[in-house]
């Protein structure tokens, strides 16, 4: 994990790579619980059995359920201190290159894009990439923005 001691630490790290994280084994239980919480029940997620006789062998993640991840990526590659919060303020450019078959392990890594000063905070384009153990492709690419707003300010 990188530690920042505050957002001037941040602002002299873009163009940084970050990372990568430990990997995590993707779980039939994992993929189940997600398309419990969002409805999305088709079966190259959820049905294991049918799932032998399609395109993959096997059932896969739901590509949201790996861009779900990134939250707690981010949390094991940087840390930014002297900050009242930071909010998750959205997304740019998300792709899924591959499928993350169930059982598979993924980990990621990140890079600073940019960070820029606003009015409310600092805005950080975070490009995280998830990659899955074994591929060359890697499960999800996304540019996150996150911003965060130092101790006091107004």
């Amino acid at each position: 994990m990188r530690i920042f001691a505050d957002i001037t630490e941040l602002k002299a790290a873009v163009g940084e790579r970050f990372g990568p994280t430990d990997w995590r084994e993707v779980t039939q239980e994992q993929v189940n619980l997600f398309a419990h919480a969002t409805g999305d029940h088709q079966w190259i997620h959820v049905d294991v059995e049918k799932a032998k006789q399609g395109p993959f062998g096997t059932t896969v993640a739901h590509g949201y359920l790996s861009l779900s991840l990134l939250p707690s990526f981010m949390g094991e590659l940087l840390k930014v201190g002297g900050l009242a919060m930071g909010i998750n303020y959205g997304l740019d450019k998300v792709r899924f290159p591959a499928p993350v078959l169930v059982g598979s392990r993924v980990r990621a890594g990140a890079e600073l894009v940019d960070l820029k000063e606003t009015s409310s905070g600092y805005l950080a384009n975070i490009r995280m990439t998830v990659e899955i153990e074994g591929q060359t492709k890697p499960a999800c690419v996304a540019e996150t923005l996150s911003l965060y707003i130092p101790a006091g300010h107004p």
